[in-house]
């Protein structure tokens, strides 16, 4: 200031003055436009403009959300990411000329943007609308905006194609993102006229088929090319090789067809390409030696053939994932010297010789999958050498040898499976006994050797599968303390001695199979604490003594086979208690007189073999001697009544007019078939069909509660009649082939079958309870659940659908997961029902799914790809999982009026979550915070929740996020479904 004061030119002077006097005009001007904007158009729920007060020192520069120019305290910036504001599209933020950045993402904005309102921002430079919940078309753009670098309207409800103007009137854009919306029509040539863009991001959207832009490689500055889930067809263009900016090319999950281009070569700046979930073809061109910077290669789930090149493996990658294709030859040796390999999943190829000695010695190995190929010779001994592995998966080659000791060191490990190959020799003693492993599987193979009592170290274990092997000595105690154990299967082995005492505190056993080994002594009767057992078998050893009564308490089991031993005395009548699909006595020493619960045709098999044992009518067991003489006397009588009864019976049947309910032919013609025990036949149920005993009716027919007269009730469904098409035929044909093969405690019990010309019946176990949709929206009125039950029925439901997708063979899509379909028994565990749109999935699964005729499902509960592109996969189920995890906290049907014009359960769950997320992903998924106010618009107003479950129901609406994520290849799968709920009640039992 002492130099303008030195001088005394008046011009010079004012000058000078006008330096160091405010320039307050300007100033005011913007807190006029910024008070206008909040009074009339925004609303702030969360109190985050209440400092926007035009007295407040320094305004606006000191309100929250405004930036202003250090020097001449013009608004250059307003920044309101996250404050929960909604309304709609305040535009008349831009008649502040000085605004060059306006971010109002992840809030509640909704109505349209205006092409009016982009032309009112015209001198932006920066523009995020994303994460909010504005419709209606993409507006057009009127006039060119040439300082626009960020335009973002990504993860709203936008629809149209993307208007023409976007190739011409951005000559500066950077980033473009219309990621997660619903635009449609195709994908655009003009986008490659954008040579600025270094972001291009427009995955999830409703695309039609269409091709990448063949000049895609004019976008010579692009760093971010995003692009999965995008229904992009054809070949990759030659062009691409020109991104030599690129860092990151996503074309992932679509249906990009022939070779991978060689000019893939020249993407040199390039850090991660993900191609996987397509068709590609041919050979993976070996031109990847200039790509220095690449870690991340994905080329999974194609039809890629040849071998894998060495200048990819010889590359600092971090992670190489060429799974799922038709690869061959051996895997380079280069591979070992990679010093940031972290990840390596070849599984399910065509891979043969053996594995590189040095693999894991130079890297950090985490994950190694190479299952599923004709791989051989011996295992590496440094897969483990830096400590760091956590899964080897193996199984399914040809591999020899014993396991090296040094797997033994490798206290990282969590998840083993080095199932069905050749090795031979003992296992390292100190593998047994590694802390941290929770699935160890090495059945199939040729090892030896005891199970040493350190095993017991292991305490995390939930799976222990070595049958098929050649190990033998006792059972240690040492077994008895892996109390996380559900599965153990150490059959075919040759395993001696007694079954330790203690083996019946495993109370989380869920199968326990020892059969063709050689055990002796006498079967625990200790078993009250296997309460979550399914199948025991005991089969093809030299147990002796009776058969503990104490196994007809087990109120799980349906699997129980004890044939083979040298059991003796009488079969004990408790075991009638049981509802067993699986049962098996025979080959023993039994004696005595078959219970009336097992005297029956269909359980000849299960007892023959036993010569001391006799039943009245059951051939070819002996008849008991104290049976013959009362059955001769009362055979006339027996006779007679019969007779009578008949006669009666059919007459009783004309009279009301049900002789024609079989179609009017006589049983020969009836095809019956019965999957479990029961105490009844066909004219036991048909004489009950009736308006009385309706409880219910859809679309496949008609659902009938009938008593039975040994008081048993059971559920008859009713097939509507073959002539209203097709479909009632498929829904019987679907219903009678996946449930007469499956076995589990969480999927309903089919007990019978019966089919005639025009007839269709099918007869489950009784759910005393209903459906859990009638619980929750129907006459009981969600009453009878608190959190607690609604929590084990999310468990529950889970773990039939993880066992339908995983355990299976081939794995079956139920494909109407829906509350109405999981139904509750008197104790409200659930069980899920109705299989008449089930499908089987098939291993090859080239388009990313199977395709159907047409959508099946229920409407709000169907996966929004199998919508438009009737393709399905298990991923669709865990949509509708997700749905009715969301009916289960909020109480809701997934279609209520009280979320809004043309909205559902999910669309409401989301913009409710999304309210208060930490923060919105790409993919669509949301990250839940900390704070729970925003619990209170969600939970069901009917429950009462303590602290805890207030914790409970946030972690379980995280995983029903994930688990309705838009995107299929972000929803876990439902075994990792069930392991995140069981999370959930561990942390909630500490």
């Amino acid at each position: 200031m002492s130099v303008c004061f030195y001088y005394k030119p008046l011009f010079l002077y004012l000058f000078c003055i006008a330096l160091i006097i405010p320039r307050t005009s300007s100033s005011n001007r913007d807190v006029v436009v910024l008070l206008r904007v909040k009074n009339n158009g925004l609303q702030d729920p969360n109190g985050q403009l209440n400092d926007w007060q035009q007295s407040a020192p320094n305004a606006p520069c000191n309100w929250t959300g405004i930036g202003c120019d250090n020097k001449t305290n013009d608004v250059v910036s307003i920044e309101m990411a996250s404050f929960g504001l909604s309304g709609y599209f305040p535009a008349d933020f831009c008649r502040i000329q000085t605004l060059r950045v306006l971010d109002l993402s992840d809030n509640l904005l909704n109505g349209t943007v205006l092409p009016e309102a982009l032309t009112v921002c015209s001198h932006l430079q920066f523009l995020n609308l994303s994460s909010n919940l504005f419709v209606g078309e993409l507006p057009e753009l009127q006039t060119q905006l040439v300082n626009l670098t960020t335009f973002d309207l990504s993860l709203n409800n936008f629809t149209g194609e993307i208007p023409a103007s976007y190739g011409s009137h951005f000559p500066n854009l950077q980033v473009l993102r219309l990621l997660s919306n619903f635009i449609n029509g195709s994908i655009p040539e003009f986008l490659s006229n954008l040579t600025e863009l270094t972001r291009l991001e427009i995955a999830d959207n409703n695309f039609g088929p269409s091709p990448l832009p063949a000049n895609i490689g004019r976008l010579t500055k692009l760093e971010n090319l995003w692009f999965p889930s995008s229904n992009i067809i054809g070949s990759i263009p030659e062009s691409i090789g020109n991104l030599v900016s690129l860092k990151t090319l996503d074309l992932s999950d679509n249906s990009l067809t022939g070779k991978i281009p060689e000019s893939i070569g020249g993407l040199i700046a390039a850090e991660k390409i993900e191609l996987y979930s397509n068709q590609l073809s041919g050979e993976i061109p070996d031109t990847f030696s200039n790509l220095t910077s690449l870690h991340f290669f994905d080329a999974s789930q194609n039809n890629l053939a040849g071998k894998i090149p060495e200048t990819l493996t010889g590359l600092a990658l971090k992670s190489l994932n060429l799974n799922d294709n038709n690869l061959e030859d051996e895997i380079p040796s280069n591979l070992a010297l990679n010093q940031n390999l972290y990840q390596l999943k070849l599984f399910n190829n065509r891979l043969s010789g053996n594995l590189p000695v040095k693999l894991g010695m130079n890297s950090g190995l985490e994950e190694f999958d190479v299952s599923g190929n004709f791989l051989e010779g011996p295992l590496p001994p440094n897969l483990c050498f830096n400590k760091t592995l956590d899964r080897l998966i193996l199984f399914n080659n040809s591999f020899s040898g014993p396991i090296p000791e040094s797997y033994g060191d490798c206290s990282s490990l969590t998840y083993v499976r080095i199932f069905d190959n050749e090795l031979s020799g003992n296992v390292p003693s100190s593998l047994w006994s590694l802390p941290g492993l929770t699935m160890f599987e090495l059945r199939d193979n040729k090892l030896e050797g005891t199970i040493p009592g350190t095993v017991s170290k292991a305490r995390n274990l939930t799976a222990l599968l070595i049958s098929g092997n050649r190990f033998s000595g006792q059972l240690p105690e040492g077994i008895c303390d892996l109390v996380q154990l559900q599965n153990m299967d150490i059959s075919s082995n040759r395993f001696s001695g007694e079954l330790p005492w203690c083996i019946t505190k495993l109370n989380k056993l869920l199968e326990f199979d020892v059969q063709e080994n050689a055990f002796t002594g006498v079967i625990p009767s200790t078993v009250a604490g296997w309460t979550d057992l399914t199948g025991l078998n005991l089969s093809g050893n030299q147990f002796f003594g009776t058969i503990p009564p104490e196994l007809g308490s087990l109120p799980d089991l349906t699997y129980l086979d004890l044939s083979g031993n040298l059991l003796s005395g009488e079969i004990p009548l408790d075991l009638s208690k049981l509802k067993l699909s699986k049962f098996n006595l025979s080959n023993n020493r039994l004696q005595g007189r078959v219970p009336s619960a097992f005297d029956n045709e269909i359980f000849v098999s299960s007892l023959i073999g036993n010569p001391d044992l006799c039943s009245p009518d059951l051939k070819p067991l002996p008849s008991c001697s104290k049976r013959r003489a009362v059955s001769l006397i009362l055979v006339g009588i027996l006779s007679s009544l019969s007779a009578i009864l008949l006669v009666s019976f059919l007459w009783l049947l004309i009279k009301s007019k049900k002789l024609n309910v079989f179609g009017g032919r006589g049983k020969k013609s009836w095809k019956m078939t019965a999957f479990q025990r029961f105490w009844f036949n066909e004219d036991d149920i048909v004489a009950f069909l009736s308006q009385d005993n309706l409880i219910a009716a859809g679309g496949s027919g008609q659902v009938y509660r009938v008593i039975l007269k040994n008081g048993q009730i059971v559920a008859v469904k009713r097939l509507w009649d073959a002539k209203r098409g097709p479909e009632s035929e498929e829904v019987f044909q679907s219903e009678v082939e996946t449930l007469g093969r499956i076995r589990h405690a969480c999927i309903v019990k089919l007990l019978f079958s019966c089919s005639g010309d025009n007839f269709r019946i099918l007869v489950y176990e009784y759910m005393e309870n209903g459906s859990l949709g009638d619980v929750l929206h129907g006459e009981k009125g969600g009453v009878l659940l608190d959190w607690p039950r609604r929590f084990k029925i999310a468990i529950g439901a889970a773990q039939g659908l993880a066992y339908l997708h995983h355990d299976c063979v081939p794995g079956i899509v139920h494909r109407d997961v829906k509350s109405n379909n999981i139904l509750l028994d008197e104790e409200f565990r659930p069980k899920v029902a109705d299989f008449g749109l089930a499908k089987t999935l098939h291993k090859n699964m080239d388009e990313g799914g199977q395709l159907m005729s047409q959508v099946a499902g229920s409407y709000g509960y169907i996966a929004p790809e199998y919508a438009y592109t009737l393709k399905i996969t298990e991923k669709s189920d865990v949509y509708s999982f997700g749905v009715v995890l969301l009916e289960l906290i909020t109480g809701k049907r997934p279609i209520d009026p009280s979320f809004g014009e043309n909205k559902d359960i999910v669309k409401w769950v989301t913009e409710v979550a999304l309210s208060s997320a930490e923060q919105p992903v790409a993919n669509g998924s949301v990250s839940i915070s900390d704070s729970a106010d925003y619990l209170d618009q969600l939970i069901d107003p009917r429950m009462n929740p303590s602290t805890s479950d207030l914790e409970e129901i946030k972690l379980l609406l995280n995983v029903a996020l994930k688990c309705i994520s838009s995107l299929p290849m972000n929803r876990p799968s439902m075994r990792r479904v069930t392991e995140l709920l069981k999370d959930n009640s561990r942390a909630r039992s500490k």
